[in-house]
């Protein structure tokens, strides 16, 4: 049978060894979950913006993937323009709300710069970024400035 000094001597193994070490076990677990929600949130916005693309390919006439110079569209191919520039500012603008965080690093930065890249080349299009002040009413303020930014940058180094 053990001794009482015994069982207080192992109570305090436990507390100066086993206690920190279920705290650190526990953080970890936390950290690799949220990385776990982080990469399916980034893989659903990714599945999202691939459907947006198909979208893109379903509509050749518009030559939203081409770079070259403006075309003269009819009224109704100018609308599906539109609604489609609508569908992916609101889907820049869920990636942001998502996605962004001034302070990342690592993963979560390599993860949002795609992000940006995909923002950066829209931003590219002129006809884009005319209308952009309409696609932007009533978005997200911080977001508002971001790809407001982001859309400035581009066109200064296009000049």
């Amino acid at each position: 049978m053990m001794s009482k000094d015994t069982w207080e001597l192992l109570s305090y193994v436990v507390t100066v060894v086993g206690l920190p070490l279920a705290i650190m076990t526990f953080m970890l677990e936390q950290r690799k979950e949220r990385e776990n929600e982080d990469e399916e949130v980034y893989q659903l916005l990714a599945d999202n913006y691939t459907d947006f693309l198909k979208l893109v390919m379903a509509h050749p006439d518009l030559q939203l993937r081409s770079h070259s110079g403006p075309l003269t569209m009819s009224a109704e191919q100018e609308e599906r323009k539109l609604v489609l520039f609508e569908i992916l500012i609101s889907l820049f603008e869920r990636a942001y709300l998502l996605a962004y965080d001034p302070d990342m690093r690592g993963k979560r930065l390599r993860r949002w710069m795609s992000w940006e890249d995909y923002m950066r080349e829209w931003c590219l299009r002129e006809d884009f970024r005319q209308h952009l002040p309409r696609l932007l009413v009533g978005e997200d303020a911080d977001f508002v400035t971001h790809i407001t930014r982001i859309a400035h940058e581009v066109n200064q180094v296009r000049v």
